[in-house]
């Protein structure tokens, strides 16, 4: 009995010691490491804690939430010039650096959301100069951006638009309004009648009134006989007159009456009808791609200009304006 006490006293007291002596070393390590910060310069310091900082800005901005500052009218009025919005990058699967690889996501883009993309016309300054460019701006929250053109605006590195035709649509525009034939259907819709039924509430902007479109259809024209060397009639020329004291105009419905013209005077030249057959035809979207279109149609650069884009080049999702201060909502 005595013999069995004795051993568990031992084993008790060994508990005790291990214990102690793992406080002990941890109240040690601590000291040192006190000590260490005591001898730390404060400059380096200050220098750690802001590299942290901005470490962990650069990891949300580039796989959770980035900003982004509205450059143009063309999302007018849902977005407005010098809105700052910030875009979901997680929900489509961000980008592994900038400009680089893109992680795969279950959620894919759907009709109606406000994306963000990079602009097919964009002209490259190199890797260094784009991964540079996007540290800062995101360090800046959208507010330095260095990548400008000649006049000093901004460049329009990436755009934001609305997807508006999926993977097997079709569409064709009655002067600036879209008809939509969704895939898998028969017949086409009007987008307007469409988006009122599905209770979406952003508005598709027009600079464009119905009135102007007799103008810009005769103008059109009387380019034509002008390239024809054909004197215009007194109303061309009034509607030339016209047509440039509008200050937004259709430039489909302006190009569709030049080519019609054409084609009435050189029947046989294939290069006109084809150009015509593809304007009064429209845009089909093949699978796996988006037709992005801005809000403000007439004053947008979109897919109906540079076409299609694919579903995994879309960069993230619009998610809420956070500046300036009385715009703020969340985006729809």
């Amino acid at each position: 009995m005595a013999a069995k006490k004795a051993r568990q006293r031992d084993f008790f007291d060994s508990i005790q010691a291990v214990t102690e002596a793992y406080l002990s070393r941890r109240r040690e390590i601590q000291r040192i490491k006190r000590e260490k910060q005591q001898e730390k310069n404060p400059v380096v310091d200050w220098i750690e804690a802001f590299l942290w900082a901005v470490s962990v800005v650069l990891l949300i901005n580039q796989y959770i939430f980035q900003a982004y500052q509205i450059p143009s009218g063309s999302m007018i009025d849902t977005l407005l010039i010098g809105d700052r919005i910030f875009v979901n990058k997680l929900i489509y699967g961000p980008e592994l650096l900038p400009g680089i690889g893109k992680l795969n996501s279950p959620v894919k883009p759907a009709r109606n959301d406000i994306i963000i993309f990079e602009n097919p016309a964009y002209n490259s300054r190199g890797t260094a100069f784009d991964v540079a460019q996007r540290i800062i701006y995101m360090l800046t929250i959208s507010f330095v951006d260095i990548d400008r053109d000649q006049s000093g605006n901004p460049k329009a590195h990436f755009l934001i638009k609305r997807a508006v035709g999926m993977g097997g649509d079709h569409f064709y525009s009655v002067r600036g309004d879209m008809m939509i034939r969704f895939n898998g259907e028969d017949r086409f819709v009007d987008e307007a009648e469409y988006n009122r039924l599905r209770g979406w509430k952003h508005n598709i902007t027009r600079m464009v009134d119905e009135s102007d479109y007799p103008v810009l259809e005769l103008a059109g024209a009387a380019a034509a006989w002008i390239d024809l060397a054909l004197n215009p009639t007194p109303e061309m020329l009034d509607a030339i007159g016209s047509y440039n004291e509008i200050r937004y105009g259709d430039v489909n419905a302006f190009n569709t009456a030049w080519l019609e013209t054409n084609c009435a005077a050189f029947p046989h030249e294939d290069r006109y009808s084809e150009q015509l057959a593809r304007r009064l035809q429209g845009w089909y979207v093949p699978q796996n791609y988006i037709l992005p279109l801005g809000d403000n149609r007439d004053n947008s650069h979109d897919g109906r200009y540079f076409g299609s884009v694919r579903t995994e080049k879309i960069l993230g999702k619009g998610a809420f304006i956070y500046w300036p201060l009385r715009r703020v909502r969340i985006l729809k």
